[in-house]
């Protein structure tokens, strides 16, 4: 079962994730997700446990639970959504701007 862990601190480690989640069962993973440029926590991870009664129990215990300060939120991960086209149109950038499109404001140009 794949367990969602968010309002994570963004100095918890890996290893005191699994440790927290060993207490309900064998973890067959465990991944803190991390800001690409900084590698700097996002302050949410996702642990893999062998069992899916254990993860459910693990879910049950740990949720809402204070880790390091922070209440955690824990819940079976959901698949991840595919962006809808609307979204890819807005990341494209780059390249020239069109000198027809006009940016507002008169046109200008000689008028005699």
């Amino acid at each position: 079962m794949n367990i969602y862990v968010g309002n994570l601190p963004y100095k918890a480690t890996e290893d005191e994730l699994r440790n927290m989640f060993e207490s309900f069962g064998e973890v067959s993973s465990v991944r803190i997700i991390t800001d690409h440029e900084s590698g700097r926590s996002k302050g949410f991870a996702f642990v893999e446990m062998a069992n899916n009664e254990q993860g459910a129990a693990a879910i049950e215990e740990l949720n809402g639970v204070d880790f390091i300060g922070r209440p955690l939120t824990v819940n079976e991960a959901r698949p991840r959504q595919e962006r809808s086209s609307g979204d890819r149109d807005r990341s494209r950038g780059g390249g020239r701007p069109n000198p027809r499109e006009g940016r507002g404001g008169y046109g200008g140009g000689n008028r005699y």
